[in-house]
């Protein structure tokens, strides 16, 4: 019998037909793509951020007079990979075959030589370096290079670089950022799209005044999808694989996950998997307990970089508590004095792990949280 691949996808980026909804992110970043705008995109971990760069990316993919070039940064550990992985990557845009390649160097090189290594591939993999002391002398050459091969390829290029605040990791960080504006603010056919999972990283970059990307461009938060747009489309992703869910459950999985996007889908993912033709109720549970158990290695290293008092004030998140410093809540949970209920507060948002609100905190993964509850907490 021939195996049906799952209908859900998760930990990956999603095709057209996987992807749910975000119609007003897409018609928002298309808008600022199309007008020249340069955009921050800032989300949580696993919100569906390059998901969405490649959605926008697809609704151009037959227009000629517009080029899509994306870097991913979790590698780079430094300012010369970087330069590196910029100039391979709009190269690659300029022709499809090696020997154009070569050939581009040489006419948008003006003072550098870059060394072109070739893998496996030749059609695809390949690699520039540079001399070192030569790529410190003409740094701007690279990062012109953008502007350059748009001018004149006749295109507007959009350079989308995912995990921007990585750059927080360079040496003289700041300094690179200071350089990186002061070359890219003035590019006309080259639109920047800078994302990133640490939210608050990427909000120092951008919405700090003594900082070099302050108003760069367009601040785009994403928001967790609404559960009435997960409904349908669980119920249609059973349907085109012969099975079948309720309404019903199928708006209990995306309203357990919260809406988010990675964790609906690996739910989904599981209940599809446990189901023979027909969704049952007690398989959630079931199916609950194992997503949890296969995140459980990625959970515990969350707490074990966490200090008790942090582990703790994490307790009264999850119980609901709102008055943090009140003197009840303090000794209850043994938070200590209210200087370190601040500090550890300021501590876990730094780490992407809760979010304040007006009134409380709440966790901001959701699977996460149930883990935390019922595993850590035993509750």
């Amino acid at each position: 019998m021939e195996e049906i691949e799952s209908p859900f996808l998760f930990g990956a980026t999603v095709a057209r037909e996987e992807f749910v909804n975000r119609k007003d992110d897409i018609n928002h970043l298309w808008l600022n793509v199309k007008s020249g705008i340069n955009t921050a995109l800032i989300s949580p971990r696993r919100w569906g951020k390059s998901s969405l760069v490649k959605q926008v990316a697809q609704l151009t993919s037959s227009n000629k007079q517009v080029k899509w070039c994306f870097i991913d940064m979790f590698a780079i550990r430094n300012e010369e990979e970087f330069y590196e992985k910029l100039s391979r990557e709009v190269i690659k845009i300029t022709a499809t075959k090696w020997d154009e390649w070569i050939e581009a160097t040489k006419v948008f090189f003006r003072h550098l030589v870059p060394k072109i290594t070739f893998g496996v591939d030749p059609t695809s993999d390949f690699s520039l370096s540079f001399e070192l002391e030569e790529l410190k002398k003409h740094k701007d050459e690279i990062l012109n290079l953008p502007e350059t091969v748009a001018k004149k390829q006749n295109v507007r290029l959009i350079v989308c670089i995912d995990e921007f605040q990585n750059i927080h990791n360079f040496k003289e960080a700041e300094d690179f950022e200071k350089l990186l504006r002061s070359v890219w603010q003035y590019h006309e056919n080259v639109s920047y799209c800078l994302y990133g999972s640490k939210r608050h990283l990427m909000s120092d970059i951008f919405n700090k005044r003594n900082r070099a990307f302050y108003l760069f461009g367009d601040m785009m938060l994403l928001d967790k999808i609404a559960v009435e747009h997960w409904e349908p489309f669980i119920v249609e992703r059973f349907k085109k694989t012969g099975k079948t869910i309720s309404e019903t459950l199928a708006n209990q999985i995306a309203t357990t996950m919260k809406g988010h996007p990675y964790y609906v889908q690996q739910y989904a993912h599981y209940v599809w998997e446990y189901t023979t033709t027909t969704a049952t109720e007690a398989l959630l549970p079931i199916c609950l307990a194992r997503m949890l158990q296969v995140n459980q290695i990625l959970y515990q290293r969350e707490i074990e970089d966490l200090t008790t008092t942090q582990i703790n004030l994490l307790e009264a998140i999850a119980n609901e508590e709102t008055q943090f410093t009140s003197v009840k809540t303090m000794m209850d949970y043994r938070l200590g004095t209210s200087h370190n209920v601040s500090k550890n507060m300021k501590k876990l948002q730094y780490l992407d792990i809760i979010e304040k609100t007006k009134t409380t905190a709440i966790f901001l993964d959701p699977a996460f949280e149930l883990w935390f509850k019922m595993y850590y907490l035993k509750s």
